[in-house]
């Protein structure tokens, strides 16, 4: 819902605001609250709002600001960040992407991403499990346009969620329904100021190009309201789907040696966007991955994998094998994974070692295999258990626990076949 209702003055006022926040925080309240704060507008209104949201309620309020070093007066502006958080008696702390940049690549996405893997493992590391973004319904209407460009389907033109989990952390946009100028105009309102980045004047960016046209396309009406609605229709829509996939896999598909599983006959006869779902959602799983890959390779990678064909794609190889369709690791991706018996390997399996000792967990690879003789009673294909985890010692072979040698050890998967299944219902 858009809240675009205008007080005398010409904008939402505070208390309009405020309740529309708080409805976005049903009970029970978590204890802490992180905010990530740029020092723009939105997120300069979005940490006083939820200041004044939760002042008579048991909630910790607190900040973080990311410094990407991407421009010289960046730790600048997020230290200014920090005495603005200062004022309101929020403790703040600045992050900073250490790595910074690949030469090549997009710079916009890579700094999306860290954005996200330093504020979910700062919420992690200070018990925090909610974290507040400040993402406006303009932002929502400039992600559907950017994403129509890219003739996304159903997921894609949901736009941004209102609430997801990441690394265990749920991110929540409870800005979503209101607009940019409102946001400004209450905090011009109570004689507070923010931060203009620049680079929201750079032509050379995507969005920034998004959100000039948008003032062009209002005249044709396809207004920022418009295009919101058009997320939150795709959005029921999504959820529907979800369903209908969630339903079908449990009919279609087994988690079997870390990979996910369908029955080749039936999955040729679903609907294209149910098998789609059902093969995203696998590769994800499987990946650990956090974005689907575009919606081209996928729709060949579905098309192969329905004549019976084999393909990599996302770190996974999808391979058909007694009238099944295997979703696994690529070999190249775990080839240098080793570990500790005890410790998380490859981010998907933790191995018990019982009584074997000094030994190295490591993929079984193709090598591995043949030192199994019964790993054609397990019922997997070779390339499966060769990204399976094994135990080495000095360069043999002491234990395979999912290629039927187990000699006293056991593989646990982190995450479980149930885990895979309710994937389907949150994208």
């Amino acid at each position: 819902m858009l809240l675009t209702q205008p007080n005398a003055a010409g904008g939402l006022g505070r208390d309009d605001l405020v309740s529309a926040l708080r409805q976005q925080f049903t009970p029970p309240l978590p204890a802490r609250i992180g905010i990530a704060v740029s020092g723009g507008g939105d997120s300069v209104a979005l940490m006083h709002l939820l200041k004044d949201c939760f002042c008579d309620d048991p909630v910790e309020l607190m900040v973080a600001t990311v410094d990407h070093q991407l421009r010289p007066e960046s730790r600048q502006e997020a230290e200014e960040v920090a005495q603005m958080a200062q004022q309101l008696c929020l403790r703040h702390d600045i992050l900073t992407w250490g790595e910074g940049p690949e030469p090549t690549g997009n710079l916009q996405d890579q700094a999306r991403r860290a954005r996200f893997a330093l504020l979910t493992a700062w919420a992690r590391q200070n018990g925090i499990p909610v974290l507040a973004l400040g993402h406006t319904a303009d932002d929502q209407a400039e992600t559907v346009i950017m994403r129509l460009k890219r003739a996304a389907g159903v997921n894609g033109l949901a736009g941004m969620a209102r609430r997801r989990t990441q690394d265990g952390v749920s991110l929540q946009r409870p800005l979503l329904g209101l607009r940019r100028s409102d946001l400004r105009h209450y905090l011009r309102a109570m004689g507070r100021s923010w931060i203009e980045d620049p680079s929201n004047e750079d032509d050379t960016y995507d969005r920034i190009k998004t959100r000039k046209a948008l003032a062009v396309l209002e005249d044709l009406g396809l207004t920022v309201p418009a295009l919101v609605t058009v997320a939150q229709n795709m959005g029921k829509a999504q959820t529907a789907l979800g369903w209908y996939a969630f339903l079908t896999a449990r009919d279609l598909a087994e988690i079997k040696a870390g990979a996910v599983v369908f029955e080749l006959r039936k999955f040729r006869t679903l609907p294209d966007e149910i098998s789609h779902r059902l093969m995203v959602q696998a590769l994800l799983w499987v990946s650990g991955g956090q974005y689907a890959p575009r919606r081209q390779p996928m729709i060949e990678a579905v098309a192969i994998a329905q004549r019976g064909g084999s393909s990599t794609l996302a770190g996974c190889r999808i391979l058909s094998h007694r009238d099944k369709i295997w979703i696994c690791r690529e070999a190249a991706t775990v080839q240098q994974a080793a570990g500790d018996p005890g410790e998380v390997w490859d981010q998907r399996w933790r191995v018990f070692a019982g009584k074997l000792e000094a030994c190295e967990v490591r993929p079984l690879g193709a090598a591995g295999v043949k030192l199994c003789p019964d790993w054609r009673a397990e019922g997997c294909p070779a390339p499966v258990l060769e990204v399976t985890p094994s135990l080495w010692r000095e360069g043999n072979l002491m234990a395979a626990p999912l290629a039927g040698f187990a000699n006293g050890c056991s593989a646990e998967p982190i995450n479980s076949a149930e885990e895979f299944f309710a994937s389907l219902l949150s994208h």
